[in-house]
């Protein structure tokens, strides 16, 4: 399946180059002078080598279609993840490194989709968004505007997220798993 190269995101896996790579990060890039593009980071499905590329939104890449299970995440167990299939309740073990910067964010019970080819595990999707308490968050500065000040928050996984002023430790907020970004605060 085409897509254009704007639509890339991490965890999908396309044909570039003669090979089978899976985006492992993307970034949406306008410059000043010039088009937009998405700068993706690459990484080899077969030997592990990763490349960035950049890809404008007119050009195409082909999208590989992929076997998609789902799977529920229980537990880690030093460098292994362990996932169970939904339909047959066979474990899946995957490397850390094979889920990448996301792996933090895998909560016990958690439903992901593993995408296989030829029986292979070869992509892993999270849902889009996850709720997660703010473990320290820099306190407010008096005089700060609200507009468009926003300060470091450190959550219960350790990952640092940018949030408004008035998020506070403690908090619960939505986070966007493939832009490590907040969202809100969770309901």
């Amino acid at each position: 399946m085409k897509i254009n190269g704007n639509e890339i995101r991490p965890g999908d896996v396309i044909e570039h180059d003669g090979g089978l790579w899976a985006a492992v990060r993307t970034a949406h890039v306008k410059p000043g002078k010039g088009g937009a593009f998405n700068q993706v980071e690459l990484k080899n499905l077969v030997d592990g080598t990763k490349l960035n590329e950049r890809f404008r939104a007119a050009e195409t890449v082909e999208r590989i279609k992929l076997e998609q299970n789902d799977y529920q995440f229980l537990y880690a167990e030093g460098e292994m993840l362990v996932f169970m299939d939904q339909a047959s309740y066979e474990q899946l073990e995957l490397q850390r490194d094979f889920v990448g910067d996301r792996a933090a964010f895998l909560q016990e019970g958690m439903k992901v989709t593993v995408e296989s080819h030829d029986e292979r595990p070869i992509g892993i999707r999270l849902p889009d968004y996850v709720t997660l308490e703010i473990r320290e968050a820099d306190p407010v500065v008096k005089g700060q505007t609200a507009a468009s000040s926003y300060k470091p928050a450190i959550m219960e996984n350790g990952i640092r997220v940018m949030v408004p002023p008035f998020i506070g430790a403690g908090e619960r907020i939505l986070v966007d798993t493939s832009e490590i970004t907040y969202v809100r605060r969770a309901d």
